[in-house]
């Protein structure tokens, strides 16, 4: 019986070391810690290269179905399997178009080490548009996917109000790049529509706002991409330059005028018959205003930038901490923040805590003139885009809009 009763002691001992620890060791006195332990996870390793090999893979047979089969069908197809995989399955993360903060706050914070996926899901889709246009955009974005699935009746817009919603992107992508590069937020993330929707666990707000963009999408086909995306303006720089971008027709144009209305999100040029409409002096008169109007709206567009420098630096936790220490709340019958009640824990110095403030108020000030100089900048390019008249004999996709997914083609007579 008592050797039976020690046995016990001893297995129950063996268990007891071979258990998980609970709790972390005491520190003693010679100034010993127990390091952590980090435990790498093999399968989400292997998920993360599976999720690069079948990006590269969508990107690749999208872009073969569109310059070389011509199918809409094969493209919404495969825009069908990207949402179920990136979409629900990997519920929208990694994505593309979060990847742009990510990329700001590595390239301004040493301290933040990014990841071989996220970069190339950052770089890959840039690159493939670079040479064949947005493919990315026409069936391996998930987000693009889900709208494309109900623009039933899509309506074309006035190219004034084109032209307003246009410059939107603009400015989400660089309040994106401003505060993720402050180390302040990600502000796509914290926004993202879609997200809660694969997840299934959006708040009641956000799920009114996707709800709002997927029914404004039967009528306005993709809002999100065309309006909001900030991935959508670097996809669009890299798609003015592509050498090998979709066509209407795969032979000559035959002017049959089918395909002038095919596009729902207006990215066809009207053919312009005139090689010269204008003459010389009417073009060095826009000449000498634009040269004069670009650098004065950037300089505009700085300068009201950094003069909204404090409001925009109100979403930084550090100085909405400062804020709440130097203006407590009138009502002092409500009980302080947590923030406040951490802070004072801490025993942090108020004066510390002003002094990091300052530097972020400083790096925003900055900031924001970078920020509505580049506002300012685009503001000033597309109106000079505007007055701009080329002679176009044919009718042709818009490379920077056109996301290439086929539904022009299936209007064209011309097929060899």
């Amino acid at each position: 019986m008592k050797f039976t009763l020690v046995f016990l002691l001893i297995l129950m001992q063996g268990l007891h070391v071979s258990a998980i620890q609970r709790f972390p060791r005491p520190e003693f006195e010679s100034g010993y810690s127990q390091p952590q332990t980090l435990v790498p996870d093999p399968r989400a390793s292997i998920l993360a290269v599976l999720d690069v090999i079948i990006l590269i893979a969508a990107l690749s047979v999208v872009t073969w179905l569109v310059l070389k089969k011509r199918s809409r069908m094969g493209v919404f197809l495969v825009s069908v399997v990207s949402l179920i995989y990136f979409g629900f399955y990997r519920e929208g993360c990694v994505c593309s178009v979060g990847s742009v903060q990510n990329i700001a706050l590595a390239l301004f914070s040493k301290s933040y080490g990014i990841s071989l996926t996220i970069l190339a899901f950052f770089t890959l889709p840039l690159v493939f548009t670079l040479f064949f246009g947005r493919t990315f955009c026409a069936g391996v974005c998930p987000f693009g996917a889900l709208q494309d699935m109900v623009a039933f009746r899509p309506q074309r817009l006035r190219s004034g109000l084109n032209a307003v919603l246009g410059l939107i992107p603009y400015i989400y992508l660089g309040l994106a790049v401003l505060y993720a590069a402050t180390g302040s937020d990600f502000i796509i993330c914290r926004y993202d529509p879609f997200v809660g929707i694969f997840r299934f666990n959006a708040s009641f707000g956000m799920f009114v706002f996707a709800g709002l963009l997927l029914i404004s999408g039967i009528f306005i086909a993709r809002p999100y991409c065309r309006f909001l995306c900030p991935y959508g303006v670097l996809l669009n720089w890299m798609s003015r330059f592509s050498r090998k971008h979709m066509t209407i027709t795969p032979a000559a144009c035959i002017q049959c005028r089918l395909c002038e209305d095919s596009c729902p999100y207006d990215a066809i040029q009207i053919p312009v018959k005139q090689k010269n409409p204008e003459s010389k002096q009417s073009r060095l008169r826009k000449f000498i205003r634009i040269s004069f109007l670009i650098p004065l709206l950037a300089w505009a567009g700085g300068f009201t930038g950094s003069l909204l420098h404090e409001m925009l630096a109100g979403v930084n936790p550090t100085v909405r901490l400062a804020k709440q220490v130097m203006e407590p709340g009138k009502d002092r019958s409500l009980p302080e923040t947590f923030e406040i009640t951490a802070f004072r824990s801490s025993g942090k110095p108020a004066e510390q805590l002003f002094k990091e403030t300052k530097v972020i108020l400083d790096e925003f000030y900055w900031g924001g003139w970078l920020l509505g100089g580049f506002i300012g900048l685009v503001f000033g390019l597309m109106i000079a885009g505007s007055m701009r008249k080329r002679y176009q004999p044919d009718y042709i996709p818009d490379k920077a809009h056109c996301l290439s997914c086929a539904r022009c083609m299936d209007y064209c007579p011309v097929k060899s």
